[in-house]
């Protein structure tokens, strides 16, 4: 027997593999890609975490039709910020459901805890899902973390796991899973992805402020997540690194989308929207000198795109925080 488990790499969802494999299920491990996790690549962190609760792994990536299906349009809303947590539930079960076949699968597993998450880890926040998924009738979504605390599964009813061994964990504290944790011999088990940038107020202010400009792509969801983001006067996008982590998060953008800023002296890597105006780009070319080791009273020759400009920094930084496009910048 042979299940597909939606996983994270946190804790919850490794106890929830641990928990069919110690029954006998062969198990795969599934990351659905959405693009809104970690900045950085955690792919080889969460294989390992697979492995260490008895599972192969795969990743699928689905941050295109994401964008297009759910970000922006979910049947059930959005939560606190730019959440749309239960419509993406739903799909990325959905995802694995047509995945069955072709894995050799008979069911589908969850870590969710009931009552853990405010939005989709209710018990009528579950039946939801199960909908969107289109598995109400089947009802082959088994989450053993709270499986005693609801209805019985096919699965259950059918033998092919044991209800007895399931679990009935509920709300927000974690003293259970940390103890089942112990008992594996599990040492490092936090979430790899650092939770989902959709729940994040600052992440939620950019992408609601993208959009009324520009079309929202796969490339912008990781342009988002690095620098200090400023809206030009006609219109430009313009990203500035802040430290290392940013400079080499948008140094990895390859997109048609938006054009390289360089520098000659030490600071920030910079990206501007690529159909910039030429003031936008002037002005762009000055606020990426201003975050540099720069002078006021200079001029320096900054690559923007393959056009070299002359340009001079702002006198006092403040002056360059007028084109923040909100003050979370």
């Amino acid at each position: 027997m042979k299940a597909i488990a939606l996983f994270s790499g946190g804790l919850d969802s490794m106890i929830a593999v641990k928990l069919m494999v110690d029954q006998g299920i062969e198990v795969v491990a599934l990351h659905i890609k959405i693009g809104f996790g970690s900045t950085k690549d955690v792919s080889e962190v969460m294989a390992e975490r697979a492995r260490l609760a008895g599972a192969s792994f795969k990743i699928v990536d689905v941050r295109d039709a994401y964008i297009q299906d759910i970000l922006f349009d979910p049947v059930y809303g959005y939560g606190k910020n730019f959440n749309p947590c239960i419509d993406c539930h739903g799909y990325m079960f959905k995802i694995a459901k047509k995945m069955m076949e072709e894995l050799g699968a008979s069911f589908l597993v969850t870590g969710e805890v009931m009552g853990q998450r405010p939005m989709s880890q209710r018990h009528d926040a579950m039946k939801q899902v199960s909908k969107l998924a289109n598995d109400t009738e089947d009802q082959l979504i088994v989450r053993p973390m709270s499986a005693k605390l609801m209805g019985e599964t096919t699965p259950e009813r059918e033998g092919w796991i044991d209800r007895d061994k399931l679990l009935d964990i509920s709300g927000r504290s974690r003293e259970r899973q940390l103890a089942l944790a112990k008992s594996y011999g599990w040492e490092e088990y936090e979430s790899p992805g650092g939770g989902c940038l959709l729940t994040e107020s600052h992440y939620a202010a950019r992408i609601k402020e993208f959009i009324t400009f520009d079309t929202f792509e796969v490339e912008d969801i990781e342009l988002l997540k690095f620098g200090r983001h400023f809206r030009l006067p006609d219109g430009a996008k313009l990203a500035v690194g802040r430290n290392q982590e940013d400079n080499a998060g948008l140094h990895a953008i390859e997109s048609p989308k938006y054009t390289p800023i360089r520098l000659p002296i030490a600071g920030p890597f910079s990206l501007l929207s690529s159909n910039a105006s030429d003031e936008d780009k002037a002005l762009a070319g000055k606020l990426a000198i201003t975050y540099a080791k720069s002078s006021a009273n200079e001029r320096y020759d900054v690559t923007v795109g393959d056009e070299t400009l002359s340009v001079s920094p702002f006198a006092q930084k403040s002056e360059a925080q007028v084109y923040f496009f909100n003050t979370q910048s």
